[in-house]
């Protein structure tokens, strides 16, 4: 999928995770609801890191192309050292590693552990980064058009006001872990990146989510839908049916979130 579409997906999954975690009498303080949406918003375009024409990899200028470039090396290497006999060599890491449920624990685990470690300034380095990318993500249209200082900007500022009133007493900063706030920090970075390769798994290419798992021989098995239900990244199905799937779907979790909550 496109962007839009995995950004949309990542705030309607944790919109719906917070109606469930309220069902289940341990509803998220609002600033949790929100942070939460905004970090999974982001965190599902950060498996396009492998990529460096995504959004991801144009988000934050030259260092994040440079990144981008790297990532897309280690995960050919990656690639190559573990694939199977009846897999075909390849030269980029586009939809490997990065694509990989592996992947996604490891970078949330990682930044829950600096949110741990470095307190304040790793949540908002954490804030930032998913901020600006959601922007990019669920209002591409205008970021596009914008200048990146201003998108970045928006991202400093929110990631500020954010990490102050998640550090009121009762709004959330130790949600989930009592004596460990921020630890949930990760949480939504997972989710964020479990959805996308769900997403992909829709297209045509699939997704080999399940590495190292060997499936029908091959370690880099790509998952999918049946053939006959897959599609292009940015056909009309897409854009047309699940991006509105989406909404009504992030829009009823939200409202659950919120009354169960009450």
């Amino acid at each position: 999928m496109m962007g839009p579409a995995h950004s949309l997906s990542g705030a309607a999954v944790w919109l719906g995770v917070g109606a469930a975690v309220a069902y289940a009498d341990h509803a998220m303080p609002w600033p949790v609801l929100v942070v939460g949406t905004l970090i999974c918003a982001g965190a599902a375009l950060a498996p396009d890191l492998d990529q460096p024409s995504a959004t991801i990899s144009r988000a934050f200028g030259p260092p994040s192309r440079l990144l981008a470039i790297l990532i897309g090396k280690i995960s050919a290497v990656v690639y190559n050292a573990t694939r199977a006999k009846g897999e075909r060599r390849r030269s980029g890491g586009h939809r490997t590693l990065t694509h990989t449920w592996v992947w996604a624990v490891l970078i949330g685990a990682g930044f829950s552990a600096a949110a741990v470690a470095w307190g304040r300034w790793a949540v908002l380095v954490t804030l930032f980064v998913h901020v600006v990318l959601a922007v990019e993500g669920l209002l591409w249209r205008m970021a596009r058009v914008s200048s990146d200082v201003l998108v970045w900007l928006l991202g400093a500022t929110s990631a500020w006001l954010l990490a102050a009133t998640l550090d009121e007493p009762g709004n959330g900063s130790n949600w989930l872990f009592e004596d460990q706030p921020y630890l949930w920090i990760g949480l939504p970075i997972v989710i964020g990146a479990v959805v996308h390769t769900l997403g992909d798994a829709l297209t045509i290419s699939g997704c080999p989510m399940l590495w190292p798992l060997p499936i029908a021989g091959k370690r880099w098995y790509p998952l999918g839908t049946p053939r006959f239900m897959r599609f292009r990244a940015g056909a009309w199905v897409e854009n047309r049916i699940l991006m509105p799937v989406f909404v009504v779907i992030g829009a009823a979790g939200g409202v659950g979130a919120a009354v169960l909550a009450a």
